[in-house]
């Protein structure tokens, strides 16, 4: 049975999404702020966690980055806030995908089926390791390297650098990208994906002019050369 965390320090709403899948028969845990939230996940096996940001103490992001330091499963934050700003934090944070209250149980289930789905196919990689010149994206440890020194993604960017190696050469345009990366609620958010483009770039140091591993192609999307 697939486990959910819900971390929140509001009750009722705490209450609310877990009766919303408990009726889907999912296994349901419960923390009311980030220390017990942390203390579950080393404790008990846990396959998703929904995160509100604004508790006391301990925020929804250092528990996030919290969670980060020691494993990858998906993280979807939860928050009554409608800014852009707040959910590129969150993403950069690690947080896999940004739910907004109020929402309705079938937006909440399919966002975690989406999240769920996404984390196995990149789990389960049809080959192990990608390779393009200094380029290495090893797909079973979740590992970038360049020049053999490893690179920090963030769970965005390395699900974005993951599927343009994995349809390496060949374009992908960006709503391909973001419904892969963030899902479908994302399509058409080509701002969002432009700013994480530019940062993993960054980390790569493939910033010039012309760049070696993501190429661009003007008004139709992006391209990662085929692995040599």
């Amino acid at each position: 049975m697939t486990t959910v965390l819900i971390v929140d320090d509001d009750i009722r709403m705490l209450r609310m999404m877990q009766q919303m899948l408990d009726l889907e028969d999912y296994r349901v845990l419960t923390a009311r702020d980030g220390p017990s939230a942390l203390k579950t996940l080393e404790t008990d096996t846990v396959d998703l966690v929904l995160l509100d940001i604004m508790m006391p103490g301990m925020d929804g992001f250092t528990v996030c980055r919290r969670i980060r330091e020691f494993s990858r499963i998906p993280i979807i934050m939860v928050s009554a806030k409608h800014d852009d700003a707040e959910k590129v934090a969150g993403l950069d944070a690690g947080a896999d995908d940004y739910v907004t209250k109020p929402f309705s149980a079938p937006e909440l289930v399919a966002r975690v089926r989406a999240a769920l789905r996404r984390h196995r196919e990149y789990e389960e990689p049809s080959e192990p390791m990608f390779t393009c010149g200094d380029l290495t994206v090893d797909f079973v440890r979740r590992r970038v390297n360049v020049a053999e020194r490893e690179i920090k993604l963030t769970a965005i960017e390395y699900r974005i650098l993951s599927y343009l190696a994995r349809n390496a050469g060949r374009v992908v345009t960006p709503d391909q990208i973001l419904e892969a990366a963030w899902g479908e609620a994302y399509v058409g958010a080509t701002h969002v994906l432009h700013v994480n483009i530019a940062r993993l770039r960054k980390k790569l140091g493939d910033t010039g002019k012309s760049p070696k591993y993501i190429h661009t192609r003007p008004g139709i999307g992006y391209l990662l050369p085929k692995s040599t």
